[in-house]
């Protein structure tokens, strides 16, 4: 049994029943293997065995009252994975489906996703079981200062930066950085997200989904092709989902597709973004209004069939493992040529195989949906040099990164022999700059 398996099979036996952590590590370690081979002093200091293991969780109930008086209790979470690179950094996710192991999978992640930025952040992540749909805005900030209430007290601008994840917008990060600072007595850049009137920085809204599709066109343009006349599919309808079709749209693409947890609708003339932002971002209302609005529009009900639609493009943008083996076969009998992953972890292991041994250009999470952190980091340098950038040089810095991103992990790929798994570059790209830390700071 090599290193990476005995790590893998003991992190298996000390953490049972989380199933998208192991998903994550194994992932994750497997693409390290050469890395460890060829540095045999990472298993002589327990490296791996460190990297896995969260430096922090912090696990706290969170009880809140709703409109009719009736008092709730849900949990609430903070991992705070490793500090090697810089503060830890990482999204708030308020959603009924979270709980530790999804905690644990998106902290690891973030830590190399942090890292292949090149910006100086940690890795961490957190949210509760809370679900904010159909609560009123008093409901929802009766839960966030309630959550705050615990969280300030294990964050701050130099020690633990969150973000916004699923659940977690605008509205959420005002009341939360309105609690914070109400405890505090301090208005400092604890939180990235924020608003333009409080420190926030422009394009972050835009941020995931424009890196998304920066990365996407300049791997096709490594190519010889360009987004221009390709067919895409864009699964979700959130804050990710809709910037990327907007910006895929700009690059000469047509979405044809997009959906929300009830269903999917299939335009075949092109998504009318106009539509979906004011259904998903003004009416907080259902993809299924669309189809009501544009005619000639397709509703189905369920998401999975999304992936039947013939495209040249797939941006997975909604939650974990949305693209399994058979879905993932189906885009590739449809001639999909490029995959790019805008949400974490939305293929399953079997999946990302199929891609790869079929010649899909498969351009993982940690690397395709960076640009979100990336403009957090970015928002926290302008928070505290109390300034603001323009869009343009934001937007400018942002495309600087994920292009940046896609050649370091295509080069760290052919370094270790396996040019054109970009999973595995991803991987030991990110991994390189937070090993050489870890070593540098000894054991702790």
């Amino acid at each position: 049994m090599n290193y990476v398996e005995r790590v893998l099979e003991e992190l298996k036996r000390k953490n049972p029943n989380e199933p998208e952590f192991h998903q994550a590590a194994t992932e994750i370690l497997t693409g390290l293997a050469p890395v460890t081979a060829r540095h045999p002093e990472y298993e002589k200091a327990a490296l791996l065995e460190r990297f896995v293991e969260p430096e922090r969780v912090i696990l706290f109930r969170v009880p809140w009252t709703d409109d009719n008086g009736c008092v709730h209790v849900n949990k609430g979470y903070r991992v705070q994975f490793n500090s090697a690179i810089g503060p830890y950094k990482g999204g708030l996710r308020f959603h009924p489906s979270v709980n530790l192991s999804i905690m644990k999978f998106l902290g690891l992640e973030q830590i190399l996703k942090n890292s292949l930025t090149g910006l100086p952040i940690g890795g961490g992540k957190g949210g509760s079981d809370f679900d904010p749909k159909e609560k009123s805005d008093l409901e929802v900030m009766r839960f966030c200062q309630s959550f705050m209430t615990e969280l300030y007290r294990h964050i701050g601008q130099d020690t633990d930066v969150p973000a916004g994840d699923i659940g977690v917008g605008g509205r959420e990060i005002g009341y939360l950085f309105g609690q914070y600072k109400r405890i505090r007595d301090e208005h400092v850049g604890v939180l990235t997200g924020r608003g333009l009137s409080y420190g926030g920085s422009l394009v972050r809204t835009e941020a995931t989904g424009y890196g998304l599709v920066y990365m996407a066109e300049e791997a096709l343009a490594c190519r010889g092709d360009s987004l221009a006349g390709k067919t895409a599919v864009i699964s979700g309808s959130g804050n990710v989902a809709i910037y990327a079709c907007e910006k895929a749209a700009a690059l000469g693409a047509k979405v044809v597709a997009m959906y929300d947890s009830n269903g999917y609708v299939y335009d075949r003339e092109g998504i009318k973004l106009d539509v979906v932002k004011r259904i998903k971002e003004v009416e907080r209302g259902r993809i299924k209004e669309y189809a009501a609005r544009v005619k000639g529009t397709e509703y189905h009900e369920g998401c999975k069939g999304i992936w039947t639609i013939p495209c040249d493009v797939a941006l997975p943008c909604a939650t974990q493992n949305e693209i399994d083996l058979e879905s993932a076969n189906a885009l590739i009998r449809n001639g999909v040529k490029l995959v790019a992953e805008g949400a974490n972890m939305p293929t399953t292991l079997d999946g990302i195989k199929a891609f790869q041994s079929a010649g899909v250009v498969f351009l993982p999470a940690k690397a395709a949906n960076a640009g979100g952190v990336a403009t957090s980091a970015l928002e926290m340098a302008q928070s505290s040099g109390r300034m603001y950038w323009r869009f343009e040089e934001v937007d400018a810095k942002l495309k600087h990164i994920m292009v940046s991103i896609y050649h370091n992990m295509d080069n760290a790929a052919k370094e270790y022999g396996v040019a054109g798994d970009f999973v595995a570059g991803a991987n030991i790209a990110g991994f390189m700059k937070v090993a050489d830390a870890m070593m540098a700071h000894g054991i702790v």
